[in-house]
C-alpha cells in the first residue's frame, strides 16, 4: 500500500504516504472532558477518539491549524514527544516553543516547509483561513489551512491533500484553487461552531458544500462535525447541501477509526 488516511476523530487524522507519517490537529480528550477555548470558554467532548496517543505510530510531523483546545489539548501536550516537529501558525509556534516543543515551525501564509522521508518528501504550504467574521476574528487564535504535496524522489508531486483548518468561506480563500488547481483530496472542517452560541466560526453544511465547490478537489473527507457540544451543524446538513450542489460523488464519509488507502493522485473509495 502506497499510503493511507485514518480518521481518528474531530479534526485529527493520520496521513501516511511514501514512508512519511503526519498527524493533523491532535485531539485525544475523552467523552465528557472539556476542551478549553480561551476567555473562560470551553466545550464538552461527546465522543471518544479512535486511538489513544500512546497507540500512535512514530510521527514525522504534526500539522496544526491553530492553537485551540479541540485541536491541541492537554493530552497531546503531555504525551507527544517534544522532539516532534509541529508545523503551524507563527503565533502557535512561539507558544509551543516556550512549552518545550523546540522543533516547531511557524509559517506565514503561502510559506512552505519541506520534510524528507525514505521514499520522497512532503511540502507543507500555509494557506489563508478566516476563523470568525469581522472584529470577532481578533478574539480567536490565528489559523491556517495547509496544502500537503507528497513528492517522489524526483520531486514530482504524486498526491496533493488540502486541509481546510477552522475557517469560514471568505474571499481570501479564492486564491487557493488558483494556486493549486489540482487537489486530489480535501479534508474539510465543518461543525457550524458558534462563538457564545451566536457568531459562526467554522463552516456549517451550506458553507462547507460551497467550499468544496470552490476548491474542486477530486475527493473530500468531512471532519470536525459532531465531536463537541459547540457544534451546531450536523453532518446531515453538509450531506444535504452537497447533494443539492451535485457533488455527492466527491465525498467519502469515514467513521472514527476507519482507514482508506492513498495512492498517487487517488483516494481509494
Amino acid at each position: 500500500m502506497k499510503g493511507s488516511l485514518q480518521f481518528v476523530g474531530n479534526a485529527t487524522t493520520l496521513i501516511r504516504y511514501n514512508g512519511l507519517t503526519l498527524l493533523t490537529d491532535p485531539n485525544f480528550l475523552h467523552q465528557g472532558q472539556r476542551a478549553y477555548l480561551g476567555y473562560g470558554l470551553s466545550t464538552r467532548r461527546l465522543t471518544d477518539p479512535a486511538l489513544e496517543i500512546e497507540d500512535l505510530p512514530p510521527i514525522d510531523a504534526v500539522v496544526l491549524s491553530h492553537l485551540h483546545g479541540d485541536h491541541w489539548d492537554r493530552v497531546t501536550r503531555k504525551g507527544l514527544d517534544r522532539d516532534t516537529p509541529v508545523i503551524t501558525t507563527t503565533a502557535a509556534a512561539r507558544r509551543l516553543r516556550r512549552r518545550g516543543f523546540r522543533r516547531t515551525v511557524g509559517l506565514e501564509e503561502w510559506r512552505t516547509h519541506e520534510l524528507r522521508g525514505p521514499h520522497g518528501s512532503v511540502r507543507i504550504t500555509a494557506l489563508p483561513a478566516k476563523h470568525a467574521p469581522g472584529p470577532a476574528e481578533a478574539l480567536l487564535p490565528p489559523v491556517i489551512g495547509t496544502m500537503l504535496e507528497f513528492c517522489n524522489p524526483d520531486e514530482r508531486v504524486e498526491l496533493r491533500i488540502h486541509v481546510s483548518g477552522d475557517t469560514l468561506l471568505d474571499r481570501r480563500l479564492d486564491a487557493i484553487p488558483r494556486r493549486f488547481p489540482d487537489i486530489d483530496l480535501a479534508l474539510v472542517h465543518l461543525g457550524g461552531t458558534r462563538l457564545l452560541g451566536l457568531v459562526l466560526v467554522t463552516m456549517d453544511g451550506e458553507q462547507g458544500a460551497s467550499w468544496v465547490d470552490l476548491m474542486n478537489p477530486h475527493a473530500v473527507v468531512p471532519v470536525h462535525y459532531d465531536d463537541y457540544a459547540a457544534f451546531s451543524s450536523p453532518l446531515d446538513d453538509f450531506r444535504h447541501h452537497i447533494e443539492q450542489n451535485g457533488l455527492a460523488d466527491r465525498v467519502v464519509y469515514l467513521k472514527r477509526g476507519e482507514t482508506r488507502e492513498l495512492a498517487p493522485h487517488h483516494l481509494v473509495r
